[in-house]
């Protein structure tokens, strides 16, 4: 396999893996309807990485069952969508939240119904997933005008932006890098193996 086929399998690899990595990690906005707010004791298993690590407070039982907050919202659709409401502390993504009480009180106090719709914007990160049970997690929660309003996720934007132009120069580097060290090396040794099998076969013709 050449040179430029190593660097194209890898670079795909690379995009696979950070097109999930930002997929998961990015703030996302959502306009929906709070249906209702709870508490629920949640089965943590493998999917666990999905939701906060135990250093942020959680509370969990001696048989691995968290208390976790929830939020049940729908979409203008019609389309539910529930979110989990834990602190994210110190560790990834690194949205700092410590206040999942407060927000679980603004999220209560937004509640409505078909009849008398109130419509918010819910900030998140995370996937749902009904096979592994794990929910996005809310970050913020702010009114908005209509079903039809939708804000800019600016925020997410600029961290696209910002690492967008990070894996430009980084891309550019690596290809200047490989051209002037990687490639001459891999041609010295094709052409060593390519000696060395010419000498076998001499050997084995004599």
């Amino acid at each position: 396999m050449s040179m430029r086929n190593i660097q194209v399998v890898l670079g795909v690899a690379f995009g696979v893996l950070l097109f999930l990595f930002l997929d998961y990690s990015l703030p996302s906005r959502d306009t929906v309807r709070i249906t209702n707010t709870y508490n629920k004791l949640t089965d943590l298993g493998w999917n666990r990485i999905f939701y906060a690590a135990a250093s942020t407070g959680a509370v969990e039982t001696a048989e691995g069952r968290r208390d976790v907050r929830y939020i049940d919202t729908v979409r203008p659709n019609g389309r539910p969508r529930v979110y989990r409401n834990e602190d994210t502390g110190l560790i990834w993504p690194p949205y700092f939240k410590y206040d999942s009480s407060d927000l679980h009180a603004i999220a209560g106090d937004m509640r409505s119904t078909a009849g008398q719709p109130r419509w918010v914007s819910i900030t998140s990160y995370g996937w749902r997933n009904d096979l592994i049970t794990i929910f996005p997690n809310a970050i913020s929660i702010r009114p908005v005008a209509g079903p039809q309003d939708r804000p800019m996720n600016w925020l997410a934007m600029v961290i696209l932006a910002v690492m967008g132009l990070a894996l430009f120069l980084f891309w550019s580097r690596w290809n200047r890098f490989a051209a002037r060290r990687l490639e001459p090396a891999v041609e010295r040794a094709e052409a060593r193996a390519d000696r060395m099998r010419g000498r076998f076969r001499r050997w084995l013709g004599r």
